[in-house]
């Protein structure tokens, strides 16, 4: 069985049929499909990037745009309810994001807090409040880290705009507070610290210092940060085989070539493509 537990429906041009189709080109039995909920009035600049692969059906008259809505989730998974493990992340910033979360649980049954990705840092108390409520329903939290300052091309620091989470300090903050949460960690500012980059060095001592933090290795990010040394990423997969996850936020198969050339342990394989993302939604009721 194959898991890809990062995903989206109406993204990148593609609806729920063409999903299910590649997921089938590809051998994978289901998938996550999360969220990305977006009500920031700073989405003007944000949307002129991410519009031309979102559903238009969530265009806004103020140039902003809906994102990746809950809606657009169920109904899918409602159409392939074999193949789809329904996320949901509501925007913090917007109140109450727990009771929501917390109402979509019971009345849709979403199993995953995903995609959380949001213009403000993870250890705001708002973000907490959320993260706890998740632990508590044992629901892991996906979450995209790319920090507002980063290296440039020529090494100097450079302030970006476009950011989410903070840093790794931040995102630190958050793991410490909410022991009871799981995390799974996406985008670049995860794979910068776990594989390093131009100008950092790998420092993956997230594995070793937080019980509670997973990666998931999905879209160009991560696959880059694995691609840049296999030899380096290998021994990574092998030393930590619990903590890390299938997953494209994409279509394709571009991750499970290179994974297979790295000629991982079929132990090791199982529990990448299926079951640390099985054991992470799994509850008590789920029990024969």
């Amino acid at each position: 069985m194959i898991i890809d537990s990062h995903q989206h429906v109406n993204w990148l041009e593609h609806d729920a049929a063409y999903l299910v189709a590649d997921m089938d080109e590809q051998g994978i039995d289901v998938a996550w499909l999360l969220t990305w909920d977006q009500i920031s009035e700073r989405l003007r600049q944000e949307t002129a990037v991410y519009r031309p692969v979102l559903n238009p059906l969530h265009a806004r008259h103020d140039a902003t745009h809906g994102g990746i809505p809950l809606v657009d989730a169920v109904k899918a998974r409602d159409r392939y309810p074999d193949r789809f493990v329904l996320g949901y992340c509501p925007d913090p910033q917007r109140g109450s994001a727990a009771d929501l979360f917390r109402a979509a649980v019971d009345m849709h049954g979403v199993r995953v807090c995903g995609e959380w990705k949001f213009f403000m840092c993870f250890d705001d108390p708002r973000c907490i409040e959320l993260f706890r409520a998740a632990g508590e329903l044992r629901a892991p939290v996906v979450l995209h880290l790319d920090g507002p300052d980063m290296p440039g091309d020529d090494g100097k620091i450079v302030h970006r705009h476009q950011w989410y989470g903070g840093d790794g300090v931040h995102f630190e903050r958050a793991m410490g507070a909410c022991p009871e949460t799981n995390f799974v960690g996406h985008a670049p500012g995860v794979w910068r610290r776990l594989c390093g980059s131009n100008h950092q060095r790998p420092h993956p001592d997230w594995l070793d210092r937080f019980h509670n933090f997973y990666a998931d290795l999905s879209a160009a990010s991560a696959l880059h940060a694995l691609q840049r040394d296999a030899a380096f990423t290998r021994d990574l997969l092998l030393r930590y085989p619990d903590r890390f996850l299938f997953g494209r936020d994409m279509y394709g198969g571009d991750l499970s070539a290179f994974l297979d050339s790295l000629d991982l342990p079929d132990k090791v394989r199982r529990k990448i493509f299926c079951e640390n993302a099985q054991r992470l939604t799994h509850r008590p009721e789920d029990a024969p």
